[in-house]
């Protein structure tokens, strides 16, 4: 992307991120979040949610495959020309959870060691597997979905509809302009967070996973923000800065019109948060870590950044944190076996890296990084790739999460089953996404009171007044 390009993405929708600092916004914040805000006692720990988007649906079981005898060999009887042997897997040393025999893809050796022990200790276990996720309005069986006799998400294969989906948490097919990590910033910032930069943060351009009603986000780069008045550019004949200089001059002028007078403060005060976001990143010295990230990795780059912009939350007065990444291209309707392992090493080694360092800089337990996609892929080749269908695997890990374990219900993978809809093994997910995302949100300090307003359909997985969590894949103590 060019930087005029990021320039108008960055102050299209996403220029009022910083405003949200601004008196004047913080003021209707206050209002409309008053009755729960009030309910609410500021934190004085620090925590960060990192999602990381896999865009174009990832064929994530063969991401986590079965091991064991039996069902090996029904995973293979299925997959046909896809299917992983078992001598190909890394093998996953589960500590409790559903107490099965798994492998993970050959080019995951990092997110092996995560998940058996950083290090070779099992004290380290940084990383889950959830299985079977994805979008509901309620569980559905098969008899239900071939009838349609209870709701289904709209669109259930499409990768626009069901990337919203994921990312809105109302799979209605309801027109929603706001993601639910905007809904928790809704809820938590200005009590949380007070007068600072706004708490989502996204690598990626507009994120709707992080707009909010009446929050937004604040769209940065893996150099740190873009500065309106290209205070980032050096040469002091830049055409840029010159122009941008000017505008500067004009916005600070004093205004008889209260339009404009507005309008001037609001922008002047937006600028200001851009460049002190830009002075604290620029100034943060990451060398401790920087060599875990290859500089020929441009995932491993986005989370480097995304250490910097986590060390930096004190800094930035920011006690609850989103941070918002994605990677392309895992549309595998041809050469997955190929394709795949190229990308998963390149993202298996960001993830490592990522969490080596949070692990180093004594950060781990502050951040819980999780995976999302838009949906799962067909167990049946279509000769040389998968197709799009609907439950799939996810990741969870960090410091706060019980790793080394597979949570969820494992599919069963025969053609057919009860667990398929009946087109080549579009799995019928077995968890919700609001449950894999109200356990977080539990951790992150949205209360009870507020969960439905976070996600609508919370109600039909889990009772968000329950002392148990709705997965149990958080060490004990660690949610609120």
């Amino acid at each position: 992307m060019n930087a005029s390009l990021q320039r108008r993405q960055f102050f299209g929708k996403t220029a009022c991120a910083a405003m949200s600092s601004v008196p004047i916004m913080n003021t209707l914040l206050n209002l409309q979040l008053a009755s729960r805000a009030a309910a609410l006692d500021a934190p004085t720990d620090h925590r960060t949610l990192v999602c990381f988007f896999l865009n174009g649906g990832m064929d994530s079981f063969n991401w986590l495959v079965p091991r064991d005898a039996a069902r090996h060999a029904t995973y293979t009887t299925t997959r046909g020309n896809l299917a992983l042997t078992t001598g190909q897997l890394l093998s996953l040393n589960q500590d409790g959870g559903d107490g099965q025999l798994y492998g993970i893809h050959p080019s995951c050796a990092g997110l092996q060691e995560m998940f058996n022990g950083l290090g070779g200790d099992t004290a380290k276990r940084r990383a889950a597997l959830l299985t079977n996720v994805g979008t509901l309005i309620q569980p559905v069986t098969k008899a239900q979905y071939l009838a349609e006799s209870v709701p289904l998400p709209r669109a259930l294969y499409s990768h626009s509809d069901q990337i919203d989906q994921w990312q809105t948490s109302v799979p209605q097919g309801m027109t929603q302009l706001s993601g639910w990590a905007g809904r928790a910033a809704d809820v938590l910032h200005s009590t949380v967070n007070g007068n600072s930069i706004a708490m989502n943060i996204s690598l990626a351009g507009n994120s709707l996973w992080q707009v909010g009603n009446a929050t937004t986000q604040f769209v940065v780069t893996d150099r740190g923000a873009l500065t309106f008045t290209g205070s980032e550019i050096t040469d002091p004949l830049h055409p840029m800065r010159l122009k941008n200089t000017a505008h500067r001059s004009v916005i600070q002028q004093n205004y008889a019109n209260l339009m404009q007078q507005s309008y001037g403060q609001l922008t002047k005060s937006s600028i200001e948060l851009q460049e002190f976001f830009l002075e604290q990143y620029n100034s943060y010295d990451d060398s401790a870590v920087a060599g875990l990230f290859p500089t020929n990795n441009y995932i491993a780059q986005q989370f480097r950044a995304a250490v910097r912009m986590i060390a930096l939350r004190q800094a930035l007065g920011l006690h609850r944190q989103t941070i918002f990444i994605t990677q392309g291209g895992w549309d595998h309707h041809g050469e997955l076996l190929n394709t795949q392992a190229g990308m998963l090493t390149t993202l298996s080694t960001a993830l490592t890296a990522f969490q080596r360092a949070l692990d180093q800089l004594n950060l781990h337990d502050g951040v819980i990084t999780f995976s999302a996609s838009d949906f799962g892929r067909t167990l049946r080749s279509n000769g040389r790739g998968t197709d799009h269908a609907w439950g799939g695997n996810a990741l969870v890990m960090g410091g706060p999460v019980q790793g080394g374990r597979i949570y969820g219900t494992f599919p069963d993978q025969t053609l057919e089953s009860a667990n398929d809809t009946g087109y080549g093994g579009r799995m019928i997910p077995t968890t919700s996404v609001d449950a894999f995302f109200a356990e977080m949100l539990r951790w992150f300090g949205v209360p009870a009171a507020s969960m439905d307003a976070v996600l609508p359909n919370i109600g039909n997985f889990y009772n968000v007044n329950s002392s148990s969590l709705p997965i149990g894949f958080l060490r004990t103590g660690t949610w609120i």
